[in-house]
Order: structure tokens, then C-alpha cells, then sequence
């Protein structure tokens, strides 16, 4: 305690000038019995006492004798001087200056007053930090007996520090074992002790003063609060632990930061999206990672502004695109102390649904073609070849199967080409990769440009909501054969040339270019030489196509194929049809004499109709129709040969006029004019009887 703490500041002063007389009557009228003498200036001089009254009298000197001459002058204390300091000196009267500045006047009672009420107001402090303990605390002095007993321990034990204090610690509590600590001088820590059928861990220590011993003290704790405590700490290390591995194996990316946006916890996603590294983001501000470039937006910043949940788009230092989801924690008090922030890798999401799109494409493509070739035999697709023609052409194709270039195709209706096509797919190192062929022809105008290129969202009423994925996309690492080329629209001409010339596509209400891997065949039955100079087709685009120009013979001038042909088509139909039948030696020899416009189709059907029409098993010229030299009128075309349902008949003669249809003409709508009916009941009826323009 320093003396400016109990200073009063209102003294009685001296000055030189002044009489002893006058001084006297100044100790009398304040009742003291000395004061300081201080100069003009507010400094002190010295002490003036009754004591050097008593020596001016014993000496016989005059009242009006100035103090100057009899002051003290060994008085003075600062006021930062401690009180402890000032006690241990013989004076009993203490001038007090603040540098050289009189302050103020104390005696040695004042001193001693003020130092014991500052010595209660400690002990009652020190009290009462010991008794608001939890823990027993036991002080003895160097005789063991004891001094100090807290309120913990006079509920324990059932007895008052009155009761218990300058008693032997030895007598009352035996097995503590203080005096142990007062005779070796060393603290024993963490001892295992049992009190009133209870266990504490007792920690002990030496109290030393001036390096000697002076006592001991114990502190006890109660054992089953230590292993409640350890449990606790145990249950926490375990959740924490487990919430770690639940973040640690999220696919996506987490972040989590306070309420200020400092980083707190990452997860390995997040590395693996944003390509940070996770150790040097911790106790960064969210800022420091838009300023770094780490991720182009801040969700965790929008979160804390709104105080809701908020998703944004985000691209990452290495490019990806981020789907990022924050999510505000708030605490008791409605304040955000956590922002979780979720951040989801859409670039494999839009990967994975152009795979989807491109799948489920196939699918249904592949779920038409199956419709369209469920009735025919899975053999009917193989290569009949006997003429030198064919095997000149086969041998062309086994040799250009193994580049990629751009094919065009050309032949008349019903010559295979798309068997050609097919063939050279089969044979390519793209085999394993899809086959589309698409008939530009038999698809309407208004929607042949969103089936070759697809379609986003929106770009059309009635468009699906995910989109969808062209021609061209389903075709990616494998072959598309766009058959009737010549059908094509201008506009479209003016798109696929482009297709051909820079390997993108753009869907129909889209905007970001595609790259397309596909190897691109056309087939024609068309004159598109004739159709150029006609302005009907594009010349640049017919360039571009017929890279590589392969023609198939018609069946007329490779005649050496049909008895070949005329084999595999009756083998086909009966096994198709479970029947056995069988073709004179005189129906080949007609078949090679007649000249087949519809070519190798036209072939095909008539075998297919003299097998299910006729009731004999062996096929005779007068099975076949007039033009051929057979006996049945032009007008019938179709024989009954016993009675059947009315709506199979029906449907019997609609289906051979479909297939007539389908040999003579070149496209769906050319095909609804001949059969005067909508084209979309041409498509609906083919779909039905399972009827495809196989080239």
C-alpha cells in the first residue's frame, strides 16, 4: 500500500516568516502538535513541532522569534514511498510531497490505522476467494496445526474452522499426510485418498517464507468428478472425431467460417474442387480467397450481408463451375456466429447429363430401329455377294472402313445402302460406338433440324425441360448415316455444312458450341450433280460430301447375286413364318430375265408374299404376279387362299401396300400423294407393321 492511498489532502501548513507565538496558537486552536513549513512556492521546507516550542522556552528566547531558524529539516516521504517503508522509521510525524511539492500530513497513527484496515480488507478477500472454492482446501503451519479450513471442507467434514483451527492436523485427519510435506519440502501431486467412504485426489504443497518452511497446504478434489469430467472430455473427443469423418467424406466440397468469415474447417472435397490447399485457408478471411482467385464469388460474404441462405454459381482457380450453397447458423441470440457453405462440381453434373441425354437418345433411336426390324430375321442384314461387281465394292468398302473420311453413298432405291453403310460402320474402328441413321427425308421439315441438332430448354413450346441431345450428339464415337441427303432443306444444307467444315454443333435455342467425334456417311438416290444446277442442293456441301464416292449396282446389272438372294430370302421367311417353302428352277430363271426398278427391296417383299401367300410349298410361275408372267390379275394382288378374320385380312393387304409403297417411292410424303392419306398415318402404319426404308 503506498501513502498517496490514504491521503486527506487538507493539511495545516507553516511558513518561515511565522512568530512562535503565532505557531502556538495554531497547534492550540487545531489541537496538534506539529506542521510542515513550506515556501511561497508550495515546496516544503521542513517540520516545525511543539517540541521545538518546549526548546525555545528552556532556552529563554523571545515568542516573537521567527520558526526559520528552528525548523526540522529531514522530513521528506514522497507519496509513492510504501506505508510498510515509512512505519520502520523513529519519527512519528510523516510531511508527505508530490516531488517537490508539499502534499500532506501524517502521523504514525494514521499510518498504523490505515495499515490495518488495509490488512482486514485483505484477510477478508483472501477469505473469501478460499471459501468460494469448490475443492477442500486444508493449511496447517510448521507444527501442523491447523489455520486454514474452508467452507468445502466444513461442509464435508462436519466441522467449523472454529472447531478445528490451532487443532493437530495428525489428530483429526491422520491418512492426509501434511506433515509428510513440512519435513521433506517437496509438493506431492495426484495421491489417491479415501475420506468419509468417499475418494479424492489430494494435491500437497510446502509454504515457504524467506526459504524457510512455514507450513503446508492440501487441496482436495473429488474423484467422481475427475472421471465425470474425463467422460465428458472423452464423449467429446469421440463426436468430434466422428463429425470430422462425416466432413471429411462428403463428394461435395464444405466450408465453414464465423460469423466474421474467418475459415475455420475444409473438407478434402473442397481441395479437389477449388484445387486450394486446405491447411493454408484456415484463419483466412473468406476475402483472401476471392483476392487469391480461388473461387470467383464469395457465398459465405452474400450469407452474412442477407442473413439467409444463398446459392450462386462459382468458377475455381482450375476452371470448374461450382454450384455453391451457404447456409446461415444463428446463435441464442439471433446472430450468425457459422456460415456451412456447400459447393457441388456441376461441371461432371452437366457431363454426366450430356452422357444421360446421349444414352437415353440411343435408347429410344435404338427402340425405334427395333420396332421398325421386329419382324424380320436377325440375319436378314448380312451381305449376299456373288457377282465380281459386289466383290469389287465390298473390297472398296473393307478399305475405306479403316479411315474416316466423309462417304457419299449413291444408288437407286432398294439397292442397300444403308446395309453398305452399316457395313463400313461394322468394320471401322468405331465398331463400338453407336450407328444412327437418320432419313432426312422421312422426318417433317418443321422438326428435322431439332432431331439432327437437338434442342435447351425453351427454345420451342413443348420442348422437354432437360432438353435434348441431336443426331449428332448420340452418334459421338461412332457413325452417323444421314440416308436421302437429297431431301434436305436448303437452311439445313447451309448448318450441316458447317458441321462438316468446324466439328460443333449449336442445339436450337442454345449458344456454346458443341465438339462432335463422329464419322459422317450420306446415302442418295438422287442425281445431286443435277440437283446443284438446279440451285436445289449447295454445291460447297456436295464437295464436301463425296469425298469419297461409293455406288452400288442395281440388281439388274449384278444378276449373278439373285439365285444367292432368292436362297436367303426364302430361308429368312420360313424360319420367320415356321414354314418350308421351297422356288422352282423356272421362277429363278424369270427372276433373271425381269429387270427390278425396285431393285433388291422389291425382291425381298415379292419373296415374302409368294411365301405367306401361297398354300403350296413348292413357289411356280403362276404363283407370280403378271408382270412376271404369272396368272394373278394386276388388280389382285393378293390371293386368299382360306378363310381368315376379316380385320387380319385387312390388315394383311395394308401392309403389302405399304411395303409397295416403300419400293417404289423415294419418301414418306411422296408415299402419302400415291396412297392419298397423311404422312403421319405413312409413319404410324410402318411403325405398326414394323415397315423401314432399308436401303
Amino acid at each position: 500500500m503506498k501513502l498517496r492511498d490514504i491521503m486527506t489532502r487538507k493539511p495545516i501548513v507553516l511558513t518561515p516568516e511565522q512568530t512562535v507565538q503565532e505557531v502556538a496558537e495554531i497547534f492550540l486552536n487545531h489541537q496538534v502538535d506539529g506542521a510542515p513549513v513550506i515556501d511561497s512556492n508550495g515546496n516544503i521546507i521542513g517540520l516545525f513541532t511543539k517540541s521545538q516550542i518546549f526548546k525555545l522556552v528552556s532556552q529563554g528566547l523571545s515568542v516573537q522569534t521567527t520558526i526559520a531558524t528552528l525548523i526540522r529539516r529531514d522530513v521528506n516521504n514522497n507519496s509513492n514511498d510504501d506505508v510498510e517503508e515509512i512505519l520502520m522509521q523513529e519519527s512519528g510525524r510523516f510531511p508527505l510531497t508530490e516531488g517537490q511539492a508539499f502534499a500532506d500530513m501524517k502521523t504514525r497513527t494514521n499510518l498504523l490505522s490505515a495499515f490495518n484496515n488495509f490488512y482486514q480488507d485483505v484477510s477478508c478477500e483472501f477469505a473469501t476467494i478460499i471459501n468460494s472454492i469448490h475443492d477442500l482446501i486444508v493449511s496447517v503451519d510448521e507444527e501442523g496445526r491447523i489455520k486454514v479450513f474452508n467452507r468445502s471442507a466444513e461442509k464435508f467434514f462436519g466441522k467449523t474452522l472454529q472447531e478445528v483451527k490451532g487443532k493437530k492436523i495428525n489428530e483429526l485427519f491422520p491418512n492426509i499426510g501434511l506433515m509428510d510435506v513440512i519435513q521433506s519440502g517437496k509438493v506431492e501431486k495426484i495421491h489417491k485418498v479415501l475420506l468419509n467412504n468417499q475418494y479424492f485426489i489430494i494435491n500437497k504443497f510446502p509454504v515457504k517464507m524467506n526459504d524457510k518452511i512455514t507450513g503446508a497446504v492440501a487441496v482436495f478434489q473429488q474423484f467422481s468428478e475427475l472421471e465425470s469430467i474425463s467422460g465428458e472430455l472423452k464423449s467429446v473427443k469421440e463426436l468430434n472425431q466422428e463429425f470430422d469423418a462425416i466432413i471429411q467424406s462428403s463428394f461435395d466440397g464444405l466450408f465453414i467460417t464465423d460469423g466474421n468469415g474467418i475459415t475455420l474447417r475444409t473438407n478434402k472435397a473442397f481441395e479437389r474442387i477449388t484445387g486450394a490447399d486446405a491447411s493454408t485457408l484456415l484463419g483466412r478471411h473468406i476475402e483472401d480467397l476471392i483476392d487469391e482467385g480461388i473461387v470467383s464469388e464469395s457465398v459465405t460474404s452474400l450469407v452474412l450481408k442477407q442473413r439467409e441462405t444463398v446459392t450462386i454459381m462459382q468458377k475455381t482457380q482450375i476452371g470448374k463451375i461450382t454450384l455453391a450453397t451457404g447456409n446461415p447458423v444463428f446463435d441464442e441470440n439471433g446472430n450468425v456466429f457459422r456460415v456451412v457453405c456447400n459447393i457441388r462440381d456441376i461441371t461432371e453434373l452437366n457431363l454426366l447429363k450430356q452422357e444421360l441425354e446421349q444414352a437415353r437418345g440411343l435408347r429410344l433411336h435404338y427402340e425405334r430401329q427395333l420396332r421398325s426390324l421386329g419382324i424380320h430375321y436377325p440375319g436378314s442384314d448380312k451381305m449376299v455377294v456373288n457377282s465380281a461387281k459386289m466383290k469389287d465394292l465390298m473390297g472398296l468398302i473393307m478399305r475405306l472402313a479403316e479411315v474416316n473420311s466423309t462417304i457419299l453413298i449413291t444408288g437407286e432405291s432398294g439397292t442397300g445402302k444403308e446395309l453398305i453403310a452399316e457395313t463400313l460402320h461394322k468394320n471401322s474402328p468405331r465398331q463400338d460406338g453407336p450407328f444412327i441413321k437418320v432419313n432426312c427425308g422421312a422426318i417433317p421439315e418443321n422438326l428435322l433440324e431439332s432431331e439432327l441438332f437437338g434442342y435447351e430448354y425453351g427454345a420451342f413450346t413443348g420442348a422437354k425441360k432437360q432438353g435434348k441431345a441431336g443426331y449428332f450428339e448420340l452418334a459421338m464415337g461412332g457413325t452417323l448415316f444421314l440416308d436421302e441427303i437429297g431431301d434436305l432443306p436448303l437452311n439445313l444444307q447451309v448448318k450441316l455444312l458447317r458441321v462438316l467444315q468446324s466439328r460443333e454443333i449449336v442445339r436450337v435455342g442454345g449458344e456454346k458450341p458443341l465438339k462432335i467425334d463422329a464419322r459422317i456417311l450420306a446415302g442418295t438416290n438422287r442425281n445431286l450433280i443435277e440437283m446443284v444446277r438446279h440451285k436445289e442442293f449447295r454445291e460447297d456441301l456436295y464437295y464436301r460430301l463425296n469425298v469419297v464416292p461409293v455406288n452400288v449396282p442395281p440388281l439388274r446389272e449384278r444378276k449373278e447375286d439373285i439365285p444367292a438372294l432368292v436362297t436367303h430370302f426364302v430361308l429368312m421367311f420360313n424360319l420367320k413364318y415356321k414354314l418350308n417353302k421351297r422356288i422352282s428352277r423356272e421362277v429363278i430363271d424369270i427372276f433373271l430375265r425381269y429387270n427390278w426398278p425396285g431393285n433388291v427391296r422389291e425382291l425381298e417383299n415379292l419373296i415374302e408374299r409368294l411365301v405367306v401367300v401361297t398354300p403350296r410349298d413348292l413357289l411356280t410361275r403362276e404363283d407370280l404376279p403378271p408382270n412376271l408372267g404369272g396368272s394373278t390379275p394386276e388388280s389382285l394382288p393378293v390371293q386368299v387362299s382360306g378363310l381368315m378374320p376379316l380385320k387380319d385380312a385387312v390388315e394383311y393387304v395394308e401392309k403389302q401396300v405399304l411395303e409397295r409403297a416403300y419400293a417404289e417411292c423415294r419418301t414418306t410424303r411422296q408415299m402419302a400423294k400415291a396412297l392419298k392419306v397423311d404422312a403421319s398415318t405413312i409413319v404410324r402404319k410402318a411403325a405398326k407393321y414394323g415397315i423401314s426404308k432399308a436401303q
